[in-house]
């Protein structure tokens, strides 16, 4: 058990205890909040249930918890509990317990940080699905970053979770792409076909059309226009998911399942789904084309979904799509994360999964705000000049991609940001990037160099911990847990890196204060136990490395 599991039950009996013995009043159940408080000195861990009964049991939140205080029950864990402020309860851990966790956390090994706080549902996350009409620009790194981090998180947290990439190959965008194929293609046969007046001018798809003439030997030039297009189809949409795949393996990012868009009207299922709706009541007839008529469950106007020329809408197949999550595969929680240009779309698919008769509080979407960039402290703007960043796969190749993902997953997704390239270059301490993995190589070296120096840590001693500053870093690193299970609840990835940011810095005082392995005969004993202790905190920077989707270097 979690010592924030552990406390909230020691909580719970205090109180229960004070209301037994005609102390405190009887009152409706509080939630008994657990948290770690901002300012040193307030104890290791803190409750504000005092605040939140006052009203109930008609009492000033000082009297109930002195009543509460008064009433804790005996412990080898807490050495102090003591009432604070207005209301507060502060809880002071001995050092025993933290000591003691050290070898928790070197026994969990590359699970520590697991918790089951979502153990048996099964999640899936969907994030990026962007056309398969070319590489994969910038603008869609954020959610593909988030998406990934938060699946990683979920994982932790014991959800059985579906990465998946929704394939958009059935909308008119794929038609736009295959005729600008074929144009590219007869010109690369010679002949001057002009490109469509919407089109796509990137000269990938130029780069693409001459490949594909020259493996068939202009097989397609004599066929007639439809049909080249027809047989361009297959080979186009290969090709571009083929590079979003590459650009996104570049992030560490991978996916369980590409779910082909125009697999919904292969299926049945996009007929089923509008025919569903249409027995609810949900589909009116207005002006030639259909509407899904948002309006009867709180919308402000209803959204075509079959257009006046029968072509379907975006929306359409994406009510069709989510009922294929949810009723097909019955998924417990569906994820969405978009960009901020689907803002408009949020409230029409809650409304579109109550018309399903699916509870919409199942449906989460996560809109990820724009990201702008600056170099040399000015604001850059994408082009295709020379040394301009425009696809994920250039911003990889310039950075990194561990300092791509730290840097987007360091704000929630709510929040604008902005990506200093310089700052995400340094390699120093300014970089917080480079400071937490330089903070795991410098572990793994300490460790490599006790090895090689013939020291054998297994029987270390971790009582003899107590320095204020050991004692410090091991209460930053036991919190992993506990930021795990919060984060995952909380969908709100941005909080690991902040903590390994904030181990990083403990484990800086630390060092600078303790020496590890000292030459000293009489001091092996002591270096013993810190060897211990960086080994347990190597443990929980490399895990949260992992959960980022970074890499833990053992040099630097």
């Amino acid at each position: 058990m979690r010592i924030t599991a552990q406390l909230r039950d020691a909580v719970a009996e205090a109180l229960s205890n004070a209301q037994s013995a005609g102390v405190l009043p009887s009152a409706g159940a509080s939630e008994i909040a657990i948290e770690q408080p901002k300012q040193e000195g307030h104890g290791d861990f803190a409750t504000s249930l005092p605040l939140r009964l006052a009203r109930t049991m008609k009492m000033a939140p000082p009297a109930i918890a002195t009543a509460i205080v008064e009433a804790f029950p005996e412990s080898d864990v807490v050495e102090k509990v003591e009432v604070a402020g207005p209301g507060f309860i502060n809880i002071t851990l001995a050092n025993a317990w933290f000591q003691e966790q050290v070898e928790v956390i070197r026994a969990a090994g590359a699970e520590f940080g697991n918790t089951d706080s979502k153990s048996g549902q099964k999640i899936q996350i969907e994030f990026v699905s962007v056309n398969p009409t070319g590489p994969l620009h910038v603008g869609h790194a954020r959610g593909a970053v988030i998406g990934s981090g938060l699946a990683n998180l979920l994982e932790a947290a014991g959800a059985d979770v579906t990465r998946e990439y929704y394939v958009n190959d059935a909308g008119n965008q794929m038609r736009v792409y295959t005729e600008t194929l074929y144009a590219r293609y007869m010109q690369a046969a010679g002949h001057d076909v002009p490109l469509p007046e919407t089109s796509y001018p990137g000269e990938y798809v130029a780069d693409l059309a001459k490949d594909l003439y020259e493996k068939d030997g202009g097989a397609l030039v004599d066929l007639p226009k439809e049909e080249a297009i027809k047989a361009l189809y297959q080979p186009g949409l290969d090709r571009n998911l083929a590079l979003i795949k590459e650009d996104l393996e570049e992030l560490n990012i991978s996916y369980d399942v590409w779910f082909s868009e125009q697999s919904l009207f292969d299926t049945g299922r996009f007929d089923a789904t509008m025919k569903e709706l249409e027995d609810g009541g949900f589909i009116v007839d207005r002006d030639g084309a259909r509407w899904f008529a948002s309006t009867q469950l709180g919308e402000d106007k209803d959204n075509v979904v079959i257009r006046s020329t029968g072509g379907h809408t975006y929306f359409a197949s994406d009510i069709a799509y989510h009922a294929e999550k949810f009723k097909e595969r019955n998924f417990d929680q569906v994820i969405d994360v978009w960009g901020a240009d689907h803002h408009g779309h949020v409230a029409r698919m809650k409304a579109a999964a109550t018309a399903l008769g699916v509870d919409p509080n199942k449906l989460e979407i996560i809109l990820n705000q724009i990201v702008s960039f600056k170099e040399d402290g000015e604001s850059l703007r994408f082009s295709k000049r020379k040394n301009v960043i425009v696809t994920v796969r250039e911003l990889v190749d310039d950075v990194g991609s561990d300092a791509v993902r730290y840097t987007f997953l360091s704000r929630g997704a709510e929040s604008q940001m902005e990506f200093d390239l310089d700052l995400a270059r340094k390699q120093s301490s300014d970089n917080p990037v480079y400071y937490v993995q330089y903070a795991h190589a410098r572990l793994s070296g300490i460790l490599r160099n006790a090895r090689e120096t013939g020291i054998d840590w297994a029987d270390g001693d971790v009582s003899l911990l107590t320095h204020e500053l050991e004692i410090a870093l091991i209460r930053q690193i036991t919190g992993l847990p506990d930021v795990v299970e919060r984060s995952a609840d909380r969908l709100e990835p941005q909080q690991i890196p902040h903590y390994a940011t904030e181990v990083a810095r403990a484990l800086q005082r630390f060092y600078d204060a303790c020496r590890v392995i000292s030459e000293e005969e009489d001091d092996l004993p002591i270096s013993k136990a810190r060897l211990k202790l960086v080994e347990s905190a190597r443990i929980a920077i490399a895990r949260c490395l992992t959960l980022m989707g970074m890499n833990a270097p053992e040099r630097m």
